[in-house]
């Protein structure tokens, strides 16, 4: 059975956060990409605070993956933007939570506004469900 693997090559820098600088996607895998996901509540209201909003986002994420019966092993990218310095203790403590120790790709960009003026961060996801060969 094929699956994603991730690596951080000879030659490059070892990451400097964590996250895996190459995932591979096996050919034949399903391809999921997420809107970014946001720190609003279930009931659609936004805290104010950029850590209630990190709790929510990884809340929302958790959601989207139960939604198609995909786990954590299947998130293949993950693109943060935020409007402030993130407490990365915090987010870590979160993505910790979610991935164990196998990292998917990341990229950060901070950024001086999102699609909402009240958003503070924003989580893009790319996911692929690795099926059983056939074989």
């Amino acid at each position: 059975m094929s699956k994603l693997t991730r690596s951080n090559p000879a030659g490059v820098s070892p990451p400097v956060g964590n996250y895996s600088h190459l995932t591979r996607i096996p050919q034949g895998a399903t391809l999921y990409v997420s809107s970014g996901q946001v720190g609003t509540a279930p009931d659609g209201s936004l805290p104010e605070a950029m850590q209630e909003q990190i709790a929510n986002t990884f809340r929302n994420i958790a959601a989207l993956l139960q939604s198609e019966r995909l786990e954590a092993a299947d998130i293949v990218k993950v693109n943060i933007w935020a409007t402030e310095e993130l407490d990365w203790t915090y987010l870590y403590a979160q993505w910790e939570n979610l991935f164990g120790s196998s990292y998917p790709s990341m990229t950060v960009g901070y950024l001086s506004a999102l699609g909402l003026p009240e958003l503070k961060i924003e989580m893009e996801l790319w996911m692929a469900r690795v099926e059983l060969d056939a074989h």
